[in-house]
């Protein structure tokens, strides 16, 4: 029964346009060696008489030379000049003389690689009479100007420190918030040595609620960052620099420590892997765990097709509408037309005769698809948001991602229905389809008690039909025990049910394998991108977690 089936279209049409340039470019001479050009048409910007063609060495480094000489020697304005965005690079300059703190700064050049060149600073940092030494290596790109052939240094914010992105800025004083000594469930203390996957995550949770301990700020050199449009994207404030110490204050979350290590050595040395583990009954996050361990947090702000484990929402929606049941005939053709696209199972299977139990247990993908007639456009919103919280806005403490079905039509209506088309979620989100089957009714996840600072957790508008649940239950259990999942779940104690997943994406390989579980009061995700199988790759790191619970 094991039969996770591929998402696949046959049919339609590819529209390949291609480009019309006017002008012409001149690639190289008959030796094929670079030649400097002129432009034959004013809408290329070229000019007669202004040089282009690739920088010399003497130009890239002549360049960097005047630049930093002109920081170094406090002249904001000349080396502001230098760059193809003055009035910006002359700004972020003169901060980092009133709001870094920076004092005596130093610049030393590399050696350069082509057009880009780095180089060392160190400067003193003096904030009421608190010094510091610091210093740090980054570099800067120089450019032809298109208008005037001249060279320019290409303005980044990262040419005066390489973790600042646009509208970021390096601040010295007192810390907008205090240390935090994180502890979980228990009282165990949650470190970044400890858990460096937890390391963002901590950063997040200082810059929130920092100030509602009992914790006093210190004086450091830090990266304020800019405020996000979207929160899920909302990036910490990064300490560079301790001045003095300040005195951390105390911050309890839901994580369990025991759980945490489990879900970090689940995922360890995998190339990309993400995982979330909650408790169903409450939504308190357990555990968050991602590979590489450093970077941007999938577990909670990822947004990938979830594939086949989408169909618990699915199945829940066919149900809800009296569609279809676990013991009803729900055939899988090898085939499915919907707007003119054809959707074909993997290998062309098929479950002739099967019940709809068959085919959620082997993932079979048109026995869903084939209901996409019987369904409005909205639908699959409004199951996934009213019944499983999806697309809500959650408070869960940190910045998240909460999942998006979008209402789509025709032949990417019938794709959301199996997680493909414009579906979108991470594990903590997955992790939460399997509690909320698991509960019965969705709770929104969160790391910090709401009770901290009075925050209104998100509520889902209804939850299944009595029916639909048990239902619901029923066809994840078959398929931890003899289904997709069953190689993952064998063995696995208590009340348990299972999903698999995998999601193709475009240009690569081999798909996104996704695994979502519940073992009593515990529900787990995880997603292993190129990887495959959803059982074989995701399937034993949720596996991990949940038998270490």
């Amino acid at each position: 029964m094991r039969r996770e089936v591929k998402y696949g279209l046959i049919g339609g049409s590819v529209a390949l346009v291609a480009g019309v340039v006017g002008g012409f470019t001149l690639f190289g001479g008959s030796d094929g060696s670079p030649q400097e050009v002129r432009s034959a048409d004013a809408k290329d910007g070229g000019k007669p008489g202004v040089k282009t063609g690739p920088l010399s060495a003497k130009e890239v480094r002549t360049t960097t030379q005047d630049f930093l000489t002109a920081w170094q020697s406090g002249d904001a304005a000349k080396a502001a000049g230098l760059t193809d965005d003055p009035a910006k690079c002359r700004t972020a300059l003169e901060s980092l003389a009133k709001q870094a703190r920076f004092s005596k700064v130093a610049l030393t050049p590399g050696t350069p690689s082509g057009d880009k060149v780095p180089y060392g600073v160190a400067a003193q940092i003096d904030y009421k009479g608190t010094k510091a030494a610091y210093s740090y290596r980054t570099a800067a790109t120089v450019e032809r100007d298109k208008a005037t052939g001249k060279p320019r240094i290409a303005w980044q914010p990262a040419m005066l420190h390489p973790g600042l992105a646009k509208g970021d800025q390096l601040q010295t004083g007192e810390a907008e918030a205090p240390p935090i000594k994180a502890v979980d469930r228990n009282g165990a203390a949650l470190t970044p040595e400890a858990h460096p996957a937890l390391a963002g995550v901590l950063d997040s949770l200082r810059d929130k609620y920092g100030d509602k301990t009992d914790g006093k700020p210190g004086v450091e050199l830090f990266i304020h960052r800019a405020k996000s449009a979207k929160p899920a994207d909302q990036l910490p404030d990064k300490t560079l620099k301790v001045l003095s110490k300040g005195t951390p204050g105390t911050l309890k979350t839901t994580l369990d420590a025991k759980l945490q290590a489990a879900a970090e050595r689940a995922v360890k040395g995998k190339k990309s892997a993400s995982a979330a583990a909650v408790k169903p009954s409450t939504g308190e996050i357990l555990a968050l765990a991602n590979s590489p361990e450093k970077g941007f947090n999938m577990a909670t702000q990822g947004s990938l097709a979830p594939g086949s484990t989408m169909k618990i929402v699915t199945a829940a929606l066919l149900m809800d509408k009296g569609l279809t049941s676990p013991g009803k005939k729900n055939p899988c053709p090898k085939y499915v037309t919907v707007g003119g696209w054809k959707f074909q199972n993997l290998n062309k299977s098929e479950i002739k005769d099967g019940t709809f139990a068959q085919s959620f247990a082997a993932s079979c993908n048109n026995a869903f698809i084939s209901h996409a007639k019987d369904l409005k456009d909205d639908d699959l919103t409004n199951e996934a948001r009213d019944v499983f919280g999806i697309g809500l806005n959650w408070q869960t403490g940190i910045p998240t991602f909460d999942g998006a079905v979008p209402v789509q039509h025709d032949a990417q209506m019938g794709a959301s229905l199996i997680g493909q088309g414009g579906v979108r979620m991470n594990p903590l989100n997955v992790a939460s389809l399997s509690a909320t089957v698991r509960a019965g009714s969705f709770h929104q996840p969160y790391i910090v008690s709401p009770q901290l600072d009075h925050r209104t957790l998100a509520k889902a508008a209804r939850t299944m039909k009595p029916s639909t649940l048990s239902g619901l239950k029923s066809l994840m259990k078959l398929t931890a025990t003899s289904g997709t999942a069953a190689e993952a779940m064998a063995g696995v104690s208590g009340d348990i049910g299972a999903k698999t997943g995998s999601a193709e994406v475009d240009n690569q390989k081999k798909p996104n394998a996704w695994f979502s579980a519940y073992r009593d009061d515990l529900a787990a995700a995880a997603v292993v991108p190129a990887s495959g199988h959803g059982g074989s790759n995701a399937g034993p790191v949720v596996r991990a977690i949940l038998t270490a619970g």
